[in-house]
């Protein structure tokens, strides 16, 4: 089924991708961006998968596999029939195509090729028709056919001028449940109050899949809101490629990239996990490897313009400081390396990227002081709290609280309460991290809107994490997961305080601000499934009494003993401090959490004394992080020191240490203009394009 003259292609209807699935090896095994009507060889164009904005760019791309012992010499792309660029040479200083070897398949098909052609758009809004046609070193050619729809934008009403996104890594609704609970209490079967996100006039049921699972990671789960197309789990802004390069793959354009482009609007990332982590990468990053973080956190910086970072906290200090950098503060005096840059998660990027993406080439610097480079370029640095609260509203502001992710809501409280994890303890948890001076992430979240209020006269879009809903979660360490929540939900309220001119934003109101709470998925199948029966003495009597024992009818004691279902349950009552949190994170008849999505792990109930060890905190292996507990499913409790009573064993119902991610519709609520925009159940693209409409179009809703 090879074709010698290309435009036999337009002619022949049905013939959408000649030589796939054919004896002969010349094929265009992969077209991009990715479509149903290439997926199924012109079977069905539905559902349409690959959309985009008017203007909004985006890469072509063909993996091409030859004949034996031939070459493909070139490679031309069509939409509509008419040529858009021509594949024939590697990459070359200002050439936006390029025509290079499909190493990820090179040793199975010799002299494969991945054809591009970079930064594309297209103004015409409908459904678009894309072809490839590649030819071999014998004339020979084959032909395959996609689609993509380009989505026109009409003007109505009043513009967005800033778009607020407060993503709940990992929050579903009963994460959102358990922390209305706990931190408002109900009476007579009604909440006192609600919680900020509660309050928002809009809700949307969101559908999380990535383009290739039902259950996505946090990378496409994230980066689906700000760009409106799939990717596959552990990509940030491309699509998969043939290719075994991380940061080469085909782009599209983000959010941030088109409205610092067309409009000159700025962007904040705020998070309290590692900034290189994969919500806030996928906000302004193109690689599909979400782990490489020297070259994510490079290019934060030097595709800065490119993106209108402005703003950027969180943790992370670990991929600014150069190779080989000491660290020892808050671990007892002993020195570790507290630098994690390394050449295999740098990158360069090759002379197509760089032409039809105005990107920076970068370098392979594993010695580079990004800190350095970042306050060399204007930004002001804040390294704590204290110096945070101090900075006023600088031009451009950078944050590093930790050297990787932040310590949790509730150590963090501790550490301002002076509360030890144990009796025998004589440290918080947040210095043994080294950290004591963190901000919360509402104190974040106000002074990156000060920060970009002030310095961004045509707008901005505003992404905060609350990363540990998600973190705590997979350890199914219920407590802090709720306490995550609560912190979350106090950043929330900061964004509608900032759109309402009350609060930190008294007498200036905000109206053409959208804000809207939602998570890139949810965790563990996290559960409300009641209240525990007992005082807090009385339940740590009944472990000490029940342990993991079981009673004669083989079932665990602690558990029949303690836990409380329907009227049982009643209403956990939880005493709010005057900072804000739950005065005590065990009160009598505490809510109880199961987990449908869980792993293997002991229960006895009552909050662990310390959180798992963090795997990605350089000096984890360092006292006394070394000591911290791993996980929840040690079998003895001399190997898990820091807990209390293992408590009873509870058979997970996936494999490994830790819950997972479920594929479950999470809720989305909206505040501000464009509100209405968002609602009924709809993809997490749809999301995209609703803002992207209220934004470039305005909106009266």
């Amino acid at each position: 089924m090879k074709n010698r003259n290309h435009l036999l292609g337009f002619a022949i209807a049905g013939i959408l991708a000649t030589g796939v699935g054919c004896a002969n090896a010349l094929t265009i095994s992969r077209l991009t961006p990715p479509s149903q009507l290439f997926a199924t060889n012109g079977a069905t164009s539905t559902p349409m998968i690959s959309r985009f904005i008017q203007g909004q760019r985006f890469d072509l791309q063909a993996t091409v596999r030859p004949d034996s012992g031939k070459t493909i010499t070139k490679v031309e792309f069509f939409v509509d029939s008419a040529s858009v660029g021509v594949a024939n040479t590697a990459p070359a200083a200002g050439v936006k195509t390029s025509l290079v070897p499909a190493t990820a398949i090179t040793g199975t098909i010799a002299n494969a090729v991945v054809a591009s052609v970079r930064g594309y758009s297209n103004q015409v809004s409908g459904i678009r028709t894309l072809t490839a046609v590649a030819t071999q070193s014998d004339n020979t050619t084959v032909t395959a056919t996609g689609s993509f729809e380009v989505v026109g934008i009409t003007q109505a009403g009043r513009k967005v001028k800033n778009v607020i996104i407060m993503l709940g890594d990992g929050m579903g609704a009963s994460h959102r449940t358990a922390a209305r609970i706990v931190q408002n209490g109900y009476a007579q079967g009604k909440a006192n109050k609600k919680l900020a996100m509660d309050s928002f006039t809009n809700t949307a049921m969101i559908m999380t899949a990535s383009l290739d699972t039902q259950v996505t990671d946090s990378a496409p789960g994230m980066a689906n809101y700000v760009n409106g197309n799939k990717a596959n789990s552990g990509q940030e802004g491309v699509w998969p490629d043939d290719t075994t390069a991380a940061f080469d793959g085909p782009r599209m354009e983000y959010m941030s990239e088109f409205l610092a482009r067309t409009q000159g609007k700025k962007l904040g990332i705020v998070t309290t996990a590692d900034v290189f982590d994969a919500t806030p990468a996928a906000n302004a990053i193109h690689t599909s490897n979400r782990g490489n973080g020297t070259g994510i956190v490079d290019q934060f910086l030097d595709d800065s313009a490119n993106t209108g970072l402005t703003v950027l906290m969180g943790g992370g200090r670990k991929w600014f400081l150069p190779s080989g950098t000491a660290f020892g503060n808050g671990f007892g005096g002993t020195s570790f390396t507290g630098s994690a840059r390394a050449t295999s998660s740098d990158y360069t990027l090759p002379a197509d990227i760089q032409a039809g993406w105005n990107a920076a080439v970068g370098a392979i610097d594993t010695g580079r002081d990004l800190l350095a480079n970042f306050q060399t370029a204007g930004w002001t640095y804040a390294a704590d709290h204290t110096a945070l609260a101090n900075v006023g509203t600088p031009a451009k502001l950078l944050g590093l609280f930790s050297l990787s992710n932040m310590n949790i809501a509730k150590d963090k409280m501790d550490g301002r309460r002076g509360v030890f994890p144990t009796a025998s303890a004589t440290t918080t948890i947040v210095e043994d991290y080294g950290f004591p001076d963190q901000p919360m992430l509402d104190e974040m979240a106000t002074k990156a809107l000060q920060v970009l209020d002030a310095n961004s006269p045509n707008g901005f879009v505003l992404m905060v994490e609350g990363a540990s809903i998600d973190k705590q979660s997979h350890e199914m360490d219920s407590t802090r997961f709720m306490v995550d929540t609560i912190e979350f939900d106090k950043a929330v309220q900061k964004a509608r305080d900032y759109v309402d001119g009350t609060g930190d934003f008294a007498g200036h109101a905000h109206p053409d601000t959208l804000v809207y709470v939602t998570a890139d998925h949810e965790c563990s199948g996290a559960a409300i499934i009641g209240a525990s029966t007992k005082s807090d003495a009385a339940l740590q009597a009944e472990i000490l009494a029940s342990g993991n024992t079981i009673d004669t009818n083989g079932q665990p004691k602690l558990r029949n003993n303690v836990v409380g279902t329907y009227a049982a349950a009643g209403f956990p009552k939880y005493t709010i401090a005057a900072d804000g949190y739950p005065s005590v994170w065990d009160p009598d008849n505490k809510l109880l959490i199961g987990y449908g999505a869980g792993a293997d792990h002991y229960e006895n109930f009552r909050t662990r004394s310390y959180p798992s060890n963090d795997s990605q905190q350089p000096g984890n292996n360092v006292a006394p992080l070394n000591a911290y507990p791993r996980n929840n499913v040690s079998d003895t409790a001399a190997s898990r020191p820091f807990q209390q009573n293992d408590g009873y064993f509870v058979t997970g119902q996936v494999p490994g240490a830790q819950a997972v991610h479920t594929g479950g519709d999470i809720p989305l609520t909206a505040y501000g203009r464009g509100a209405g925009e968002l609602g009924g159940t709809i993809d997490n693209t749809d999301v995209f394009f609703a803002v992207m409409k209220a934004v470039v179009g305005g909106t009266t809703k």
